[in-house]
């Protein structure tokens, strides 16, 4: 039996996705727009309902309910000031030996809010679910925008 080894660089070992994303919406209503949409309304890219929970409060937890005490533990609120700071950390989606910290900063700008995100993460994290996790958070702002500008709680 061999056994094959790959050695890694930090590069293999690490994600940053950097998006910013302007809402025309007060920061207020993109802040509580943002929640909805990370949880009660978070689906998947199907629109398939998820399940998800956000305890928006220091220490919440952010997870997938599927009922009967069974779930997902996402991560955990990090940070929260509204309307001008979300930051959670944990293993997000992934179920890899895997760690993230993810920062929504809302800054007021002319005729709406800007929204800087930036998921950083370091471990175990397959190639196929780096190349997907920028094109899901793309997808969650998208909805996150549309309920913000539409004025959907």
């Amino acid at each position: 039996m061999t056994t094959e080894t790959k050695e890694l660089r930090a590069e293999d070992l690490t994600l940053s996705i950097e998006q910013e994303i302007f809402v025309n919406a007060a920061p207020e209503a993109t802040f509580a727009a943002l929640l909805e949409e990370l949880g009660p309304a978070f689906t998947d890219m199907e629109e398939k309902p998820l399940h998800a929970k956000i305890e928006p409060w220091p220490g919440g937890r952010w997870y997938r309910d599927l009922g009967d005490n069974n779930g997902h533990f996402w991560a955990h609120v990090q940070a929260i000031k509204r309307p001008s700071l979300l930051e959670f950390h944990g293993p997000l989606m992934m179920s890899f030996a895997t760690v993230s910290n993810v920062q929504y900063r809302l800054s007021e700008q002319r005729g709406g809010t800007l929204i800087r995100f930036h998921h950083y993460a370091i471990g175990a994290i397959p190639e196929e679910r780096r190349r997907s996790m920028e094109g899901g958070w793309k997808l969650i702002h998208e909805r996150a925008k549309r309920r913000a500008e539409q004025g959907r709680r």
